[in-house]
């Protein structure tokens, strides 16, 4: 698992938030999206293989502008993650 988080210029408020998410489920094919208009992030938690240009694309249809990406490993977590040690 992936998490890409989006620094994003134009989010106003929770409104921005919902068709930011909307825009990346879409175009992404990924259901974990959340938005966060008052901190400029979008975050996006996948499997699959995303470029930085699709994420381009998604940010620019929904109608701001994409700042910066970061990437960092996700570890999946499920009802049994509780049972690994650490």
């Amino acid at each position: 698992m992936e998490k890409i988080t989006l620094s994003v210029d134009g989010m106003m408020c929770v409104k921005c938030e919902t068709h930011m998410n909307e825009t990346a489920k879409k175009m992404l094919g990924t259901s974990k999206v959340s938005s966060f208009h008052k901190d400029k992030k979008t975050v996006i938690i996948t499997d699959k293989k995303i470029s930085d240009e699709q994420l381009r694309q998604t940010v620019e249809k929904a109608g701001y502008k994409l700042l910066k990406i970061e990437r960092s490993a996700e570890e999946k977590k499920g009802i049994f993650s509780i049972f690994k040690s650490k």
